[in-house]
Order: C-alpha cells, then structure tokens, then sequence
C-alpha cells in the first residue's frame, strides 16, 4: 500500500522546486545563457524537480510490490502500464530524465536554451504528473 504520506511530502517538495525554477528563470535563453548564476540555479533546481519525480515512482513501485525498474525512465513507464500515469506524462518525463541526467552528470555543460526550454515549457510536464500521481494515489486510498 501507497506511503500517501511520503507521497505528499515529495509532491510538496516536487511543487517548491518548480516554483523556484520559475522565479529564477529568466525571460529568454539568451538571458539565461549570460547569467551563469541563473542558469546554475535553474538547472539545479529543474534537476531536483525530476529526481523529486523519480522518487515519487521508486516509492510507489516499491510500496505496491511491483517488479523494481531498472531505469528513471522505466519506472515512468511502470507507473504508466499501471493506470497512475498516461501516456503523454510518460513520454514528459522520459525526456525530462534525459535533462536531468545531462544536469546531474555535466554532459559537455548543459545547452542554456535546452535548460531554458525544460524550465519553461517542459514544467507542465512536472505539474501533470503531480496531478495524476496525486489522483492516482486518491482513488487508491478509496479501494
């Protein structure tokens, strides 16, 4: 049975992060990629934002007894044949593991307009998931 607890504390923690990565980005790419303070911050907080992803999926995996998935993106993909997730957060979040992983492991420095995408438009990508993670942990409560 789903931690609901641990679950909304990493949904809470998921939301700060995405508040930060907005307050602190700027209004373009270009800006971004002249601020290396603000690019800094952002990634690092765009990066907490996925991995707060991340653990969400390894806690439900691992509290409802599923199969461990080898991969951040397989456990979206676990989520996803399980009903907590569709199709469209699925493909999201595999891309945004694509971005974390460039932050977390400084692939060849991150691209600012990569950075300034994910921080811009790819934050609906974050907030959909907390959405139907948030649903799905719900309707499991009621069962």
């Amino acid at each position: 049975m789903v931690d609901r607890e641990l679950v909304q504390a990493k949904l809470a923690e998921l939301e700060e992060r995405i508040s930060r990565v907005r307050d602190r980005c700027p209004p373009s790419a270009d800006v971004l990629s002249r601020d290396r303070d603000a690019l800094d911050l952002v990634s690092f907080n765009l990066m907490l934002a996925i991995q707060s992803c991340a653990d969400i999926a390894s806690h439900i995996i691992s509290d409802e007894g599923w199969p461990a998935a080898r991969t951040l993106s397989e456990g979206f993909e676990r989520l996803r044949d399980r009903g907590a997730l569709t199709a469209p957060t699925t493909t999201g979040m595999r891309s945004a593991v694509v971005v974390r992983n460039i932050v977390a492991h400084g692939y060849s420095s991150a691209d600012p307009a990569k950075i300034y995408l994910a921080a811009t438009d790819g934050l609906d990508v974050l907030e959909a998931f907390a959405g139907e993670i948030s649903q799905w942990v719900l309707g499991r409560a009621s069962e």
